[in-house]
């Protein structure tokens, strides 16, 4: 008669345990990236009776076997943090502590004040990392924007595309002077400016003057480069005073040749002097002739200029950052640059469910669950990274309610076991009355 007694009590355990993790699970109906769990019941046997047609078992009541977290696909929440990710799929992100890696569906980041991309804990994401050339190896570790910068580029060559004006009245000789000063040029017809680097990425203002020289019939239209003296501010430098670049073009209107084999040296006050090639075109005439209509012409138009552009840039720092489906984070900087400066890595288990939880939206690796299989997202089953997105909780609040529902019956059937129990053994003791 006993036997009922413990029986009921091992109900009312059992479905104690179940609404505590339901009600777990209700509370984190708003946190991020958290799994529900399930509770698992087994019957408990312990008493076999003998006698009749053969043996009988008698159970002893329930116990809980096991409760598991359900790792189902959780629903998205756009974000405006640019380190915000989800996750479409079966992988998990790794963060370290420094001391052991944890595996986390939570995917709220953000910077910490020496760059590194860290959880709400301070625990550092995990990442594939880059090499001197932005090529992404295989080793994992800390993905960390600390003393990403934009290594400064000289510039070696510019392209300029403008309109020169043919009926610009032209010199006799090239009188193009800066001055008695040097700050004050004269004798020229058109000007237009190129921003260039030198080799500490400082940048310098080259203008162009554009002197159209009528030699005998013969016209043609010599480029000036124009610098500020580095060592005076207030004096300017014909950089091409000895022989500046001399365009020609054909009775058409277009380029015949820009004579740019030849690149200009500027002192630009950098670690070095530099040379810098000026192409203005594809010229008829040129070693691999053109249209000549590709880049500057004479036509008999306003002086325009088509496009101006060069390949240095100054030195940069991180401004922004971007991160692809694949998990490649690619940082944009201050110099216009954009390179991949890392890629996150995602964890996958042959049996999630098996993981224990830590607490914070951590789990830790154990033997039932196997060992994490560290992959690229969406390689090897992990599924694609969605940035400024936050995956949001899997709890289904009307299932809750009926498995609340059901667990507190179930807790109340069992109490009436006991009641029924003791009143029975009531009876018996009145017996002797």
């Amino acid at each position: 008669m006993l036997t009922s007694l413990y029986t009921g009590i091992s109900g009312m355990d059992a479905n104690s345990t179940a609404l505590a993790v339901i009600g777990d699970n209700i509370a984190n109906l708003n946190t991020t990236g958290f799994k529900n769990a399930r509770v698992s019941f087994g019957d408990v046997l312990s008493e076999s009776i003998t006698g009749g047609a053969g043996s009988s078992q008698v159970g002893r009541g329930v116990s809980v076997t096991k409760v598991s977290a359900e790792f189902s696909q959780g629903s998205f929440e756009s974000t405006g943090n640019a380190t915000d990710m989800a996750i479409d799929g079966d992988g998990m992100f790794i963060v370290s502590n420094g001391v052991a890696d944890y595996y986390t569906r939570d995917g709220r980041f953000s910077l910490d004040k020496i760059g590194n991309v860290v959880n709400n804990d301070g625990y550092k994401l995990q990442g594939f990392q880059v090499d001197g050339s932005g090529k992404v190896t295989g080793t994992t570790g800390n993905i960390t924007f600390s003393g990403q910068q934009s290594q400064a580029n000289a510039t070696e060559a510019c392209v300029v595309h403008v309109n020169l004006n043919s009926s610009d009245t032209a010199y006799t000789s090239d009188g193009f002077t800066l001055g008695t000063n040097d700050d004050s040029p004269s004798g020229y017809n058109e000007s237009t400016t190129i921003r260039v680097y030198d080799n500490l990425g400082a940048a310098h203002d080259v203008t162009m003057y554009f002197v159209k020289v009528d030699n005998a019939g013969a016209v043609s239209w010599n480029v000036h480069h124009v610098i500020t003296d580095p060592d005076d501010s207030s004096k300017l430098i014909d950089a091409s005073a000895a022989s500046p670049q001399v365009l020609t073009f054909g009775t058409d209107g277009s380029l015949t040749d820009d004579n740019s084999g030849t690149a200009i040296d500027f002192d630009l006050g950098g670690a070095s002097d530099q040379s810098i090639t000026f192409d203005f075109g594809t010229g008829t005439g040129e070693a691999n002739p053109g249209t000549g209509f590709d880049g500057t012409t004479q036509f008999a138009a306003p002086f325009s200029v088509t496009s101006l552009s060069q390949d240095g840039f100054g030195a940069g720092t991180v401004s922004s950052l971007t991160i692809a489906e694949d998990g490649t984070i690619s940082a944009s900087f201050t110099n216009g640059q954009t390179r991949v400066v890392g890629q996150v890595a995602l964890a996958r288990f042959m049996d999630p469910s098996s993981l224990k939880k830590l607490g914070r939206n951590l789990f830790e690796e154990t033997y039932e669950s196997g060992q994490a299989v560290i992959a690229n997202p969406e390689t090897s089953g992990t599924g694609r990274v969605l940035a400024n997105n936050l995956e949001l909780s899997n709890v289904d609040l009307a299932k809750e309610f009926v498995k609340l529902i059901s667990a507190q019956r179930a807790f109340q059937a069992n109490s009436r076991i006991i009641t029924a129990t003791d009143s029975v053994m009531q009876e018996l003791v009145n017996i002797i009355r």
